[in-house]
């Protein structure tokens, strides 16, 4: 019997790759102002590398449902990975929002951005309903095990954001392009499932079982919503105050998960690991954002700034080279391991 290809297993994380590029985009086009044509030109060469591997997933996650559906199937019923399925409207709205961002929200492409916008918020609604639906689903126990044996908890990680507050995204480009009532009101659906999903994470992680080893990186996606929350924030006008306090909520996040650092990245390279990616840029637009906001030019805020954003670049770039070296040598879009539990 032959082995299967690869593209069995190209679960929906592989997503995570255009989200990761799409912030790191977003990035450099908010440092324009600070950093002139270099940093605008740089924003438009890694969209467009964003669009690229968008189109190249799209093709072979296409080919993958067609040729292996109960890989795809058994991607939609795991605790853990079910949850990446949100990763695809979510790169279209981040898709949009470089698009709108680089100038397309009133040349000739607007239909064009609109239409993904579109597709990525609606697509973004259904995952939230669809990933929340399992949580009203029977529990399926199995034999030999009483009640108490089984639950939900296996699925809570912070994977779980991506479905539920990744609705947050929808008003980054939902409100230039006109969509104010829509953009608005999946931004309430995040913003109010957000704590709720937090407060489940960490009662996971105290009064039940830690995340296996391989999604130890998974940890950083907490650090996302309040950075897109205060982007939005910024982006309806609301006070400055609210933006500052949710630029401090995320720097608290992002020094809280540091020191998972070092474990996950004891951890053999997996895509996993571009969970670091779009968070740590989403921060940095933020900061960026807050320079702008603050008339910050020249201070300690700034440099912070220029700093995350060239930490945020390298991040990406060594995500790219080790998914690249994955790629070849063939130890990504590989069976998954048998998962290791660690305490973190």
């Amino acid at each position: 019997m032959s082995s299967p290809t690869p593209l069995k297993f190209l679960m929906p994380g592989w997503f995570s790759l255009v989200m990761g590029l799409c912030g790191l985009s977003l990035a450099w086009h908010r440092a324009g102002p600070l950093l002139g044509d270099m940093a605008h030109g740089i924003a438009l060469v890694t969209g467009v590398l964003a669009l690229g591997v968008f189109g190249v997933l799209l093709v072979a996650s296409l080919l993958r449902a067609s040729r292996y559906p109960a890989a795809l199937a058994d991607d939609l019923k795991h605790p853990v990975r079910h949850a990446f399925v949100a990763a695809f409207p979510v790169s279209l709205l981040l898709l949009a929002t470089v698009g709108v961002a680089l100038g397309g929200a009133d040349g000739g492409l607007s239909l064009f951005w609109r239409a993904i916008w579109w597709a990525g918020s609606l697509g973004q609604f259904w995952a939230t309903v669809w990933v929340l639906g399992r949580w009203l689903a029977p529990i399926v126990t199995a034999p030999g095990q009483g009640p108490g044996n089984t639950g939900l908890w296996p699925a809570v990680t912070p994977v779980l954001l991506i479905p539920v507050v990744g609705n947050v995204v929808a008003p980054l480009a939902g409100l230039p392009l006109g969509h104010t009532g829509w953009a608005s009101a999946q931004f309430g659906i995040g913003a109010f499932l957000w704590p709720v999903v937090i407060a489940l994470i960490l009662a996971r992680r105290i009064a039940h079982s830690p995340l296996p080893d391989r999604i130890l990186p998974a940890w950083f996606i907490v650090v996302a919503p309040p950075a897109v929350i205060g982007l939005v924030l910024a982006q309806m006008q609301a006070p400055l105050i609210a933006v500052q306090a949710l630029w401090g909520l995320a720097l608290f996040f992002v020094l809280w998960v540091l020191p998972v650092l070092k474990r996950a990245i004891s951890q053999p390279f997996g895509v996993a690991f571009w969970a670091l990616s779009f968070p740590l840029a989403a921060f940095t637009t933020l900061t960026l954002r807050l320079v702008e906001l603050q008339g910050a030019t020249g201070g300690a805020l700034q440099m912070a700034g220029v700093l995350l954003l060239a930490a945020t670049s390298m991040v990406v770039l060594w995500l790219g080279f080790a998914t690249v070296k994955g790629l070849r040598d063939g130890s990504l879009l590989a069976p998954e391991p048998v998962a290791n539990i660690v305490l973190a």
